[in-house]
């Protein structure tokens, strides 16, 4: 993958490969005095985590160094052609640094780096990564979505 061709635009999705399966995701925000920056939902600083279920109940969304993240990315606006990308400093700028220290759950289904990228970018929670169509996806939903509801909200899981 290597650097980006060409240069990420404030607003880009950036996909950082972890490996051969799992991407993470962030929005880039830009430069400050030099340094491009990523805003990306982690659990990198978190004390309680909660793996089970691949959640993490305490997960924010940082603004960090782009090489900190990672040195290898790629600009992926994967939706751009079916959802257009929202303005990037009249809406998902100001909506970054609204979430920017809030606790937020990551759940590897349901809410992860991805998706809070794509709710940046174009207002709705997609992920591709799991599943090669982001259709099944859906489809993987509709099968969970039932069977974790009644846990949840019993507060066993």
């Amino acid at each position: 993958l290597g650097f980006s061709h060409p240069k990420p635009f404030p607003g880009d999705i950036l996909e950082f490969p972890l490996n051969k399966y799992f991407s993470h995701f962030g929005i880039y925000y830009g430069e400050r005095d030099g340094v491009p920056y990523v805003a990306h939902l982690t659990c990198r600083d978190s004390e309680t985590k909660l793996l089970l279920f691949g959640r993490a109940l305490k997960s924010e969304v940082k603004l960090d160094p782009v090489e900190l993240v990672g040195r290898r990315y790629k600009v992926r606006n994967m939706l751009d052609k079916v959802h257009p990308p929202r303005d990037f400093y009249s809406l998902v700028k100001p909506a970054i640094d609204d979430m920017i220290g809030r606790d937020v759950t990551f759940d590897i289904l349901f809410h992860n780096s991805e998706h809070q990228a794509t709710l940046f970018r174009y207002g709705l929670k997609k992920s591709t990564q799991i599943c090669c169509d982001w259709l099944q996806i859906d489809k993987v939903y509709a099968q969970i979505l039932p069977t974790w509801k009644k846990p949840f909200e019993k507060k066993k899981l």
